[in-house]
């Protein structure tokens, strides 16, 4: 085997033409197109260091997958427990430390913080096994991106990753972002035969461009359900046990933001803090959440002009986020065209954690004046078609669930402002997102959960009308509107300060609030996950088909 050699000049840089040249012809250490059918000797020697929740999640898919060399690590304290943990795992080896690792491992996964990937890389990238394929399964990518280059050997390959959803949600038809950025087309290959049986949707970016994507996709997202939390614990107030925030819309929020507050807070810490543009976009958020709010308190004391203003800005967000019958741009024209995600209120109701069920009422708001022109969609304002050319999914409709919607919103839920979801929705418009392009892309269960949501929200002229009705009449809820511009300002503060410490506190304080209701939410999240997800799924294959046909 001929080994490629670098010329290095004191005082130079390789160019970028020298650099892919010479990762093109350096070798791997196994056949790229081994399986785990293939026999002991031919197979490459898997390295975990990280052996938390997704470092285990790993571990498992790939042992039961039958990868018969899979070295891992943790921490020099846990090695004796994890030991034990895989006593009875014949294809999983706990090794004492990453040195032993990267020393022995053909493809090396780094499962850390991006807190502190630069300091373990550090520490063991320099006994990394020549010509090794070495990833990381970060959720930042600059920091990895600095630590590989500063800390590795120029003799081992990268090909990074990410999985795009938490250790608790199944990797079947999950997208897992595939960077090639210092590393031949055969150890390309290699990783995703390695990572094969995970049965994920390969997605390939560069590192540049998946922080910008998660960016996009998570860190605005996890922003808004962890300022619910933060304003419910404020509040002192589990809302959905008083029969205020039940059933339908409010059955997500309150799953998704329990499931957020019952994982580790450095899993949300790290994409926040070290992601520039995550940065932008959490300060984006909160600024419409609180300009919003002040809309909403002048035009329900004001006057008619002050209410239109109101309305108008959250049309404008509507019209820049899924189009409009006027002038559809070509790029949301997919969001007119498309199944909607979220599956109907009732569905979403066998998830509530709400005490009152699916035949009871919630408690009218006794301070709601009547619905005006202003703040309503007409049939004279819509050609007598109220869904606006859309379907609007959730909506009453004619009888038979096929007629167009009703003008008078669902009774069975209260009708609330939903400023996490208009504040949301004008984040995008003002930054100028595209959510449906991520959608496509790369989206976490989360954010496509939380897509759909603020979809069958704007996209049914009856529920945004009474959402935008409610916040400017209906005061039962400003004080938990309050709270919750006080909370996305607050999380906002607490990234810009780029403070991992003021983050954890923060974060563990509201988490608190919440324990002894994690493991009830967590089982109704994943169903609720689990159900949507498989619609998703079955609405790509048919969109796949369609596509293939014509």
């Amino acid at each position: 085997m001929t080994i490629p050699q670098r010329t290095v000049l004191s005082g130079t840089r390789h160019s970028v033409d020298t650099d892919n040249a010479y990762y093109a012809s350096l070798p791997i250490n196994v056949s790229p197109d081994v399986t785990p059918r293939s026999s002991y000797e031919q197979q490459p020697t898997i390295g975990l260091i990280g052996m938390g929740l997704m470092g285990r999640m790993y571990a498992r898919y790939l042992s039961e997958a039958g990868w018969k060399k899979i070295h891992v690590c943790d921490l020099p304290e846990k090695y004796e427990q994890l030991k034990k943990d895989y006593a009875h795992n014949n294809n999983v080896y706990p090794m004492p430390d990453g040195h032993a690792v990267a020393r022995s491992s053909d493809f090396v996964m780094f499962s850390v913080e991006a807190e502190y990937i630069d300091k373990v890389v550090a520490q063991y990238g320099p006994s990394m096994k020549m010509h090794a394929v070495v990833a990381g399964q970060t959720s930042v990518k600059a920091p990895e991106k600095d630590a590989f280059e500063k800390h590795l050997p120029e003799d081992v390959h990268i090909v990074s990753c990410h999985s795009l959803h938490g250790p608790t949600v199944s990797p079947l038809g999950q997208p897992l972002v595939l960077i090639q950025h210092r590393g031949s087309n055969d150890a390309l290959r290699l990783v995703e035969n390695i990572l094969r049986p995970l049965k994920s949707r390969y997605v390939h970016l560069s590192y540049e461009d998946h922080d910008l994507v998660t960016a996009n996709t998570q860190a605005v997202t996890h922003a808004a359900f962890l300022s619910m939390g933060a304003a419910w614990c404020a509040a002192k107030s589990y809302p959905w046990e008083q029969g205020l925030y039940v059933g339908g819309i409010e059955t997500a929020k309150v799953n998704l933001t329990l499931r957020i507050y019952s994982n580790a807070w450095h899993v949300y810490a790290g994409l926040a803090i070290l992601n520039p543009a995550a940065r932008k976009q959490i300060d984006r958020y909160a600024s419409s959440a609180t300009e919003l709010f002040k809309m909403m308190l002048e035009g329900g004391s004001g006057g008619e002009a002050e209410k239109k203003k109101f309305k108008e800005r959250i049309e404008w967000a509507r019209a820049s986020v899924f189009g409009n019958d006027a002038g559809t741009s070509p790029e949301n024209a997919k969001s007119k065209r498309r199944r909607p995600i979220l599956l109907s209120e009732d569905v979403l109701d066998r998830f509530s954690l709400g005490k009152f069920a699916q035949d009871s009422q919630p408690p009218s708001p006794t301070d709601t004046k009547p619905c005006t022109a202003f703040c309503c969609h007409s049939e004279s304002q819509n050609g007598g078609d109220t869904t606006n050319g859309t379907w609007a999914p959730g909506s009453t409709t004619n009888g038979n669930g096929n007629g167009p919607p009703s003008h008078r919103p669902p009774t069975k839920y209260r009708p609330n402002s939903h400023l996490s979801l208009l504040a949301m929705v004008d984040c995008w418009a003002h930054l100028g997102i595209n959510p449906y392009t991520h959608l496509s892309l790369a989206a976490t269960p989360i954010f496509r959960l939380f897509l759909g949501l603020a979809e069958h929200l704007f996209l049914s002229p009856a529920l945004l009308s009474s959402s935008i009705h409610s916040a400017l009449f209906d005061t039962w809820h400003r004080s938990d509107d309050l709270e919750f511009v006080v909370a996305a300002r607050g999380w906002s503060q607490c990234v810009s300060f780029g403070s991992f410490d003021v983050y954890k506190q923060r974060f563990i304080e509201t988490r608190a609030f919440f324990e002894g209701r994690f493991e009830e939410a967590g089982r109704l999240g994943s169903e609720m996950i689990k159900v949507v997800m498989e619609s998703e799924m079955e609405r790509e294959e048919e969109e796949t088909v369609i596509s293939e046909d014509a």
